[in-house]
């Protein structure tokens, strides 16, 4: 069990709450879920779930700490990169997916030399779209609760795919196993079945493991991808997250998987503990987002490390717009730098890969340090 801060007696019963919506649906269908679904019902159900409830999540309060949270660079190198789509592409749309507290989305509309048509950004938590509602005042976005028929532009999706839920899978001598989710005195816990025939399934044969290995299975990732594919008329899709190529997401001696939560800037690997609480994630298998896109109708831009796509796209130039003397603003801007690009920080795990359908493309933000060998 690790040792993790104590959260409140407010919090506990909060969890309490939600714990008890789990074990009903466990009952429901007959002591049996994927992790998937107890997934879902821990980060998204109404009014209990992580990102539903109102709980702080990101930044030095929260839980965790993204890109846009760690620096206004980030988001002024994205309006750049936006800027030149624009140029190239005018008249066309920006959609975010998944805005979190609306700092990158404040940050590119900030910094922003071509307006783009309409600003959208799609938030499936009422909590989350409150807290960008107050902090985008001023500025003309239009929130969405649910993917439109048709999008003509630039779609961004910053830490996107890790949140959607998967599923945990067992390679055994005797089969494949679903690892999913039962109850053991009454609380949640692993418990496998045979996998039956089905898309799974295939996918899970697909992936070369040694027996006793447990991994995961991004199928709504999958299907995200193909679903914004097909509502795409022309445009671009730009994925940020952290995970690797198929060979090193299923590397032998990554043989438990990646799964990890978060909580009050401590991780770990039990996805039990404290519903709602916390966040539950999983690296990216960046070679299955490829294929989904691909056999979708999407034409491959690029795979290249957050630290590589952010120099490529003029961040350095950016930075270089505070004068060196004024040192009171330009070595905390190069601290923050430093944690986006550095190797040890955020720059090498987290990857960029783009897409584009019958449109005017820009590949030079994946021209140096391309990662396509390794997908």
């Amino acid at each position: 069990m690790p040792s993790l801060p104590k959260p409140d007696q407010d919090a506990l019963a909060h969890s309490g709450r939600l714990l008890g919506l789990i074990r009903k649906n466990i009952l429901d269908s007959r002591g049996w879920i994927s992790f998937a679904e107890y997934m879902r019902l821990a980060l998204y159900a109404p009014g209990l779930g992580y990102y539903s409830a109102g709980a702080a999540k990101f930044g030095a309060a929260g839980d965790f700490v993204t890109a846009p949270e760690i620096s206004s660079l980030f988001g002024q190198t994205l309006a750049r990169f936006a800027s030149e789509w624009l140029a190239r592409n005018p008249d066309t749309d920006i959609l975010e997916l998944g805005a979190g507290t609306g700092k990158l989305a404040f940050d590119l509309l900030s910094d922003l030399e071509i307006p783009c048509r309409n600003y959208f950004i799609l938030e499936v938590s009422a909590d989350l779209k409150a807290r960008q509602e107050k902090r985008l005042q001023g500025f003309a976005v239009t929130w969405l609760e649910k993917l439109p028929e048709h999008f003509d532009g630039l779609i961004i999706a910053n830490e996107v795919l890790d949140a959607v839920p998967f599923n945990v899978v067992c390679w055994n001598e005797d089969g494949i196993a679903e690892r999913g989710v039962c109850l053991r005195e009454g609380n949640p816990d692993w418990c496998d079945r045979p996998l039956p025939e089905g898309p799974l399934l295939d996918a899970a044969r697909a992936i070369r493991v040694p027996p006793g290995y447990v991994s995961e299975i991004q199928m709504e990732a999958r299907a995200l991808v193909k679903n914004l594919a097909g509502m795409l008329d022309r445009g671009m899709l730009l994925f940020i997250d952290y995970g690797f190529g198929r060979n090193e997401y299923y590397h032998p001696q990554r043989d438990h998987g990646t799964l990890m939560c978060h909580y009050r800037h401590h991780a770990h690997d039990d996805p039990f503990m404290l519903p709602g609480l916390q966040d539950i994630t999983t690296h990216i298998d960046f070679s299955a987002v490829l294929e989904a896109g691909i056999d979708s109708g999407l034409q491959f831009l690029g795979y290249t490390s957050q630290a590589h796509f952010l120099i490529n796209c003029g961040i350095v130039d950016i930075l270089g717009r505070v004068s060196p003397e004024n040192t009171a603003t330009y070595l905390p801007l190069c601290s923050e730098l430093q944690k986006l690009i550095s190797p040890a920080e955020m720059g090498e795990l987290f990857k960029v890969m783009g897409f584009c359908k019958e449109t005017a493309t820009i590949s030079s933000c994946f021209s140096l340090g391309d990662r396509s060998r390794l997908l």
